[in-house]
């Protein structure tokens, strides 16, 4: 017995699947339940609350397998973490641009992750500004520094609740 997950979520599922076969790994039904719910979460989603909700079909799951877990996930682009949040949000109907070859995220190797977080709903977006990227790259050469990987988050308000704030 498994999670029902809506249509868009099985899709997303399925493209993930094929993902994870790319690059020689499994997609195994542990990984793919996590990252069902995650998908189908509305918010972002700590490990916690994960482990609760996989609790309802997996009762001996424990914190190690939540983290191992989530950790193949995040190795394999197929996941963010929110620093900000301790939250964890999908990436895997994002077409991002190719950036360093060998760098793991989303689907394409390098990918920098840029979010905007709601302070007031927790509402996130992820954006893909090559701008913004390339131009952190830069200031980041001017002080000798090569960056890696790297995960921008700002907070601020997002237009809804600005909207409800008026």
């Amino acid at each position: 017995m498994g999670f029902e997950f809506a249509p868009r979520t099985l899709s997303l599922l399925s493209h993930a699947e094929t993902i994870c076969a790319g690059r020689g790994v499994r997609l195994t039904d542990l990984r793919r339940q996590v990252l069902g719910l995650i998908v189908q979460s509305e918010a972002p989603t700590g490990a916690y609350e994960l482990l609760d909700r996989l609790r309802a079909t997996r009762h001996n799951a424990a914190p190690p397998t939540i983290y191992r877990t989530l950790d193949f996930l995040l190795e394999n682009g197929l996941v963010h973490r929110l620093e900000r949040l301790a939250a964890f949000v999908p990436c895997i109907a994002h077409d991002h641009p190719r950036e360093q070859a060998h760098e793991p995220g989303c689907e394409n190797p390098g990918h920098a992750a840029q979010f905007l977080i709601c302070r007031r709903c927790k509402r996130v977006v992820e954006i893909a500004d090559p701008a913004l990227a390339d131009a952190l790259a830069e200031a980041a050469g001017r002080a000798g520094f090569t960056l890696g990987q790297t995960t921008i988050e700002a907070e601020g308000i997002c237009a809804a609740c600005d909207a409800a704030g008026k």
